[in-house]
């Protein structure tokens, strides 16, 4: 019996450490989304109300991929959201795609959605 005394006190002692103060659910909300951040694989983030970020930049376009509907681009840093420059594939739809071809330089605005980032707009410079 004392066995199953110290386990149940244990175990509620780990229950309770791990549910925190919940200082770190709201760290976690107030910190920019990454590349290198786990994405939901569901769209329950979404529906639940998240707000989806928005941001913009400018870069030059290295590949427009029509079969998987994305344009990649070599970007400028992008302070909205923490971003360094980088290389980056976005999704794209067809409207977009049209409209660029590898070599241009762009400023394009995208938002960052549970699946990835997704440009809302973008124009030759």
């Amino acid at each position: 019996m004392r066995n199953l005394t110290w386990l149940t006190f244990l175990a509620v002692s780990l229950s309770l450490a791990a549910c925190g103060s919940g200082e770190e659910a709201t760290d976690m909300e107030n910190r920019p989304m990454t590349e290198s951040m786990p994405m939901a694989d569901d769209k329950s983030m979404m529906s639940s109300g998240a707000e989806m970020r928005m941001a913009n930049s400018e870069g030059t376009v290295t590949a427009v991929d029509d079969e998987v509907g994305t344009i990649t681009i070599d970007h400028d840093p992008v302070p909205a959201v923490d971003w360094p420059a980088m290389t980056m594939t976005f999704q794209a739809d067809e409207a977009h795609r049209r409209q660029v071809a590898v070599g241009d330089e762009v400023e394009f605005a995208f938002r960052m959605t549970n699946t990835g980032s997704e440009i809302t707009s973008i124009t030759q410079k």
